[in-house]
């Protein structure tokens, strides 16, 4: 595992960046919910879940953000009151293994307004950054993992509902939501 990266300073109101299950399942209290735009980043199943979507025997694939291109989610505005509180509670959640990076990266705001919100970016050095997989493996990979968090499905299917409700169809996660919808629970279970 690597080493804790920095956590970066933030002072006053909060601004968060979701775009996996942060979401549709933020956790934290928050004053607006906006849809918004990251540059320089896109969404990508490059994330081996040991944890939350998966096992260390079985590994889930789940979202991070990877170098180029630019990324629709959601952008959440914290009060400072909530500040520190969601910032502890961001970093117990997302940092368990260190694989993503935390980030203030400036957000493009329905308004066109931009702000500077912490979000997480995978790191390719990490040993759970997962290279691109032929959508088939994905399927199969995120079909059969299942962690604290529950089953990998779920949280696929899950975001690509949250995606579709704001209007956003992007290609991989849909066709995968696609497949594992269309597939039956090889346990019975989901």
């Amino acid at each position: 595992m690597l080493d804790s990266p920095p956590w970066p300073t933030i002072d006053g109101d909060l601004w968060v960046f979701g775009y996996g299950s942060l979401m549709w399942h933020p956790g934290f209290p928050y004053e607006a919910r906006l849809t918004a735009r990251v540059y320089g980043y896109h969404r990508r199943f490059c994330v081996w879940s040991m944890h939350y979507r998966g096992s260390p025997e079985s590994p889930g694939l789940v979202l991070g953000l990877d170098r180029g291109g630019s990324c629709r989610g959601v952008a959440f505005r914290v009060p400072a009151q909530d500040a520190t509180e969601t910032q502890a509670y961001l970093r117990e959640r997302e940092m368990i293994s260190n694989v993503y990076r935390p980030l203030l990266v400036p957000l493009r705001l329905p308004d066109q307004q931009t702000v500077r919100a912490l979000t997480f970016v995978s790191r390719a050095g990490h040993p759970q950054f997962a290279p691109p997989q032929p959508l088939e493996r994905v399927t199969d990979i995120i079909a059969g993992a299942s962690g604290k968090g529950g089953c990998n499905r779920t949280y696929v299917l899950n975001t690509a509902a949250e995606l579709a409700k704001m209007g956003i169809r992007e290609g991989e996660i849909h066709r995968v939501a696609q497949r594992l919808a269309a597939a039956e629970p090889a346990n019975g279970e989901w």
